[in-house]
């Protein structure tokens, strides 16, 4: 996040697209509830009529995978209108004015036949977003999880960019990271692009340097992803470590996921639990849980914040960073031989310029934000309030692409998946706890009213959902929340694996699933009889 969770009680406008924050954020959501009671507006753009959507002042029901439209109708607008902040542009970034010239094409009614928003819709949100003195934007995996999600966050950064909603107090660009330090684990260098402290693979000096503290030579090429690694499992891949992450329910295309799995001569996994995907596993090492460890975490807003043990680890069960440090150690890297927690972050602080201020005595109160490049730094809250890091905001020439498939007389329904706020991603921990099967005791399929009844189905009847991929039983859930023609399921239930069906496609950039779009049918389940 560019700013601080303070700044969303202190916005003039939020602008909320691909973020179900008050089920997959609630705590940082409370910031902006204060914000709308104390007068602000709310924009919210989904396909789904979320709980957000209902709290706001102009809702958007966007058709699934049609973000960039949205955001050219907006740009256009705004630039028509003269609310474009000249100053900051000239002063502060670059390629300007060919953007400009570029969304002049892209019109609010052109934008109101991709998106299914009414073109007054989109203008209004443009005026109101290039008004407000102070305009934040948030977003989540609704934004990225596209084919075109580099697209959808560059356009983002385009309308802050125009607007000059970068470095303002209740401003900023703001991605609510989907799961506890994952902020905290790309600052530590766990991305396939990077060294610790986001520093390039590819620049010569950081090579250099991390060659030095590792004492042997590192490859140059940026390592390659994890759908990457899942296709060639079996062919150029052959052993696996897989560290926190159940991949076979939470990965998209299922089938394909697992015989990749199956086909490694060995595969690890550490985890805290014996999920579905440590059960494939030729070796588990048991992991020690949050509460059964010293160390930090990194949340979105950059905060830096120490955790402590308060319970016994139970039985064998150690903390991650012992785990991989042994196994380093055993397969001859040196540099590994950390006797706690504090040498580790000590180490990341020595070679990460962002963290490079502070040490493990530092981080007791959690009260500093990366960056903080010397000691006596008191650390950024907010990020570029007097310059950006590359020196110039650059802005990017955006256009519109359909996703990767699209619905057609077989498939003529848009499934779009999410999280719930009860059943957190997997279930490896929410489904182990007492009385959340209350709340939410299975998934189910959630259909407008008018589909339930045009598609054959019942209410808390059983559908079959198919797409290119597979098929899968869930039950049927009428609720208005879902547009007619869209379909709404998590992922959270082995019982029911809704990635069997997901995974048409992914970003070329970042190699992020297309897990938010996938064209489906949906049909009354029938029972076959005899034998199975």
């Amino acid at each position: 996040m560019s700013n601080p969770y303070t700044d969303m009680a202190k916005t003039e406008l939020a602008f909320c697209i691909g973020t179900n924050m008050t089920e997959c954020h609630p705590v940082a959501a409370t910031f902006l509830k204060k914000a709308i009671a104390r007068g602000a507006k709310l924009i919210v753009a989904d396909p789904r009529r979320i709980r957000l959507a209902e709290m706001a002042d102009l809702y958007l029901p966007l058709r699934v995978g049609s973000d960039v439209a949205l955001l050219l109708g907006m740009a256009h607008v705004i630039a028509r209108e003269g609310l474009v902040d000249q100053a900051f542009m000239a002063a502060r970034t670059t390629g300007g004015a060919a953007f400009l010239e570029h969304v002049q094409q892209f019109t609010p009614e052109w934008a109101a036949e991709i998106t299914g928003v009414p073109a007054q819709d989109i203008e209004t949100a443009a005026i109101w977003y290039g008004s407000a003195n102070a305009a934040a934007i948030y977003y989540t995996l609704g934004i990225t999880e596209h084919i075109c999600g580099v697209d959808n966050v560059q356009s983002l950064c385009n309308l802050a960019l125009m607007t000059g909603n970068l470095g303002v107090e209740g401003g900023g660009i703001n991605p609510m990271r989907g799961q506890n330090n994952i902020q905290g684990a790309g600052d530590a260098g766990a991305i396939p692009n990077s060294y610790a402290g986001f520093q390039p693979v590819d620049i010569p000096e950081n090579q250099a340097k991390f060659e030095a503290l590792y004492g042997r030579p590192l490859d140059s090429e940026r390592g390659m992803t994890k759908v990457s690694a899942l296709e060639q499992a079996g062919e150029s891949i052959f052993a696996m470590l897989i560290d926190g992450e159940n991949t076979l329910v939470s990965d998209p295309d299922r089938t394909h996921g697992e015989h990749a799995l199956k086909s490694l001569d060995h595969l690890v996994v550490i985890d805290i639990f014996l999920t579905e995907t440590a059960a494939l596993a030729h070796v588990v090492l048991p992991a020690t849980a949050w509460a059964e460890t010293d160390g930090h975490f990194t949340n979105s807003e950059r905060r830096i914040q120490r955790v402590r043990r308060a319970v016994t680890p139970p039985g064998e069960a150690k903390p991650d960073w012992w785990i991989v440090s042994a196994l380093a150690t055993r397969l001859g890297f040196a540099g590994f031989a950390y006797d706690s927690p504090k040498e580790v972050f000590n180490e990341l602080c020595r070679v990460s310029p962002i963290y490079a201020g502070i040490d493990w005595g530092m981080a007791e109160k959690g009260e500093y934000q990366w960056p903080i490049p010397y000691k006596g730094h008191p650390g950024t809250p907010r990020l570029h309030e007097d310059e950006f890091i590359n020196g110039r905001g650059i802005f990017r020439v955006i256009n519109y692409r359909d996703p990767a498939e699209v619905v057609d007389a077989a498939y003529p329904v848009w499934l779009t998946t999410g999280r719930r706020l009860q059943t957190y991603h997997t279930r490896t921990q929410t489904g182990r706890a007492q009385g959340i099967e209350y709340f939410v005791p299975e998934e189910v399929l959630e259909v407008h009213p008018d589909n339930v009844a045009a598609w054959g189905l019942q209410d808390g009847g059983w559908a079959t959902m198919r797409s290119r991929r597979g098929s899968i039983r869930i039950k049927v859930k009428a609720t208005e929340r879902s547009p007619r023609g869209t379909v709404f399921a998590s992922f959270a239930f082995n019982e029911t694996p809704v990635n069997i069906l997901t995974g048409s496609g992914y970003d070329p950039i970042t190699q992020t699933a297309e897990l938010k779009v996938c064209p489906v049918r949906v049909e009354a389940y029938e029972e076959v009889a005899g034998p199975a």
